[in-house]
């Protein structure tokens, strides 16, 4: 391995300078690390402690030491040396923003990929890979610069409490790994977001979307270039039924207007599955629920495993589950889902988790592997806590040692089975209404210091 780019910490047997994250290379190697800074113009023209390499590795790590502070994180990657004291965290901080977002975008991009093949269990069905395409929302730190970028909800009771940002990404749904991201702010659709994503659909791939995704358009474009789909829909959609199937489902048309379908011009033919829940328990019982798929023939793909299939979309969301609450929960000094108090870097947070999340899926699929695990039964809680505390012991002084920690890793992190799911109940509510204080206003933001001390705004009344 060569030396990691220009920077003039000290270097260990291997020519590591982050020593600690030497076990990460089994999924991202320094190569890919270099590939990513030449191909973004970010290689260091001089000698400095804090080069780009050298902060690309930090802030990939800190997408998985989420709770230290960017210093800790960079002691939490390098060994101590006798007398070499830690970047302060101005340092750090101007460094990191130096290396930039579109490193780790590239990085991203040519990194995370499908990792399933027809033999991993939950992964396929009938020669289609199953992916999901879905956004989530999340809190930037409350910021002039990130509210000028990404804007706040708005409502009846004013302004939201913190800039919102909108991420809509591509979810490989039988291993959990985040395919394609693409952000915006409040004021971005998802279904914007969404279709820029469309070109990074892998080819054999079974698109699945919930409701609020279908339109005329996007069908058309997505039906037009091959894409399978199997996609929810509103209840107020028409759908008039030309054909009944043996399967219970029938073939209609959608078209772009209502006019459209008085003439029957432009029409598209569907295949509708809509159904009922009899189990008064459930969500959703005695409504109809509606999927339109152009799998048109019933007999390969029968409506009732369709229904079944469609909720692995619900696997997306465990996604966003396992980034916002256990990967970088909030926390008592973190209020807001993100830390970066400007748009560059909260893009830049937001690439890295992921990536620190398909480190995680990907060992996770690894250590699955051997023993034809589906890995939906590894807990992806315990494997993350297992690579956080494992990830500095990692001697990588040689190819033998990475390989034993890799595959002691492999083995600790199968050992991290749990139960079959539950057949669950999920109402839709919440533990907690709105709070009886008053809500922060603008005016509320951005305060002039105080004049006086406490002891000299005190009055005392006679």
């Amino acid at each position: 391995m060569t030396r990691q780019g220009c920077s003039t910490f000290s270097t260990d047997e291997s020519n590591r300078i982050l020593d600690r994250l030497a076990g990460l290379e089994k999924i991202i190697s320094p190569d890919q690390i270099m590939q990513a800074l030449v191909a973004t113009d970010r290689v260091n023209r001089h000698r400095c402690q804090l080069s780009n390499d050298v902060m690309l590795w930090v802030v990939l790590a800190m997408g998985l030491f989420t709770t230290l502070p960017i210093r800790q994180v960079f002691k939490q990657a390098r060994r101590l040396r006798k007398e070499e004291a830690s970047p302060p965290r101005s340092s750090l901080c101007a460094a990191r923003k130096r290396l930039g977002l579109e490193p780790v975008k590239y990085l991203h991009e040519h990194t995370v990929r499908p990792l399933a093949t027809p033999e991993t269990p939950g992964a396929f069905w009938r020669g289609w890979r199953w992916v999901g395409l879905d956004g989530s929302v999340y809190d930037a730190p409350d910021s002039a610069a990130n509210a000028a970028a990404f804007a706040r909800a708005s409502g009846s009771r004013g302004q939201g409490a913190f800039p919102q940002v909108r991420k809509a990404s591509l979810v490989e749904l039988g291993t959990h790994v985040e395919l394609a991201i693409e952000i915006g702010g409040w004021q971005d659709s998802e279904q914007a977001l969404a279709r820029k994503l469309w070109d990074r659909l892998p080819s054999d791939s079974l698109l699945v979307e919930d409701r609020g995704f279908f339109s005329y358009d996007d069908w058309k474009e997505l039906d037009g270039r091959g894409q399978k789909l199997l996609v929810r829909v509103q209840s107020n959609l028409i759908l008039e039924p030309f054909q009944e199937l043996s399967d219970g489902s029938y073939l209609a048309k959608i078209y772009p207007s209502s006019s459209h379908r008085d003439q029957d011009r432009d029409g598209i033919v569907v295949r509708v599955i809509a159904y009922t829940i009899d189990d008064p328990q459930r969500t959703g019982h005695q409504e109809e629920h509606r999927f339109l798929t152009n799998l048109l023939d019933e007999t390969p793909y029968p409506a009732l495993a369709l229904i079944v299939g469609y909720h692995e979309r619900w696997e997306h969301e465990l996604v966003y589950d396992e980034q916002k609450t256990h990967q970088d929960p909030r926390r008592a000094e973190k209020p807001a889902h993100l830390r970066s108090e400007t748009p560059e870097g909260v893009r830049q947070e937001l690439y890295a988790l992921s990536l620190a999340h398909f480190v995680v899926r990907a060992l996770m699929f690894e250590a699955a592997r051997p023993e034809k695990l589906d890995v939906d039964r590894l807990s992806f809680v315990g494997c993350f806590r297992i690579l956080q505390c494992r990830l500095p012991e990692c001697l990588g002084q040689t190819a033998q040692t990475l390989d034993e920690w890799y595959e002691n890793l492999l083995w600790e992190m199968r050992q991290e089975i749990i139960e079959t799911r539950r057949n669950r109940i999920n109402p839709r509510v919440i533990k907690r209404k709105m709070s009886k204080w008053l809500k922060k206003r603008p005016e509320h933001r951005n305060l002039p210091p105080l004049k006086k001390t406490f002891v000299e705004s005190v009055v005392m009344n006679t």
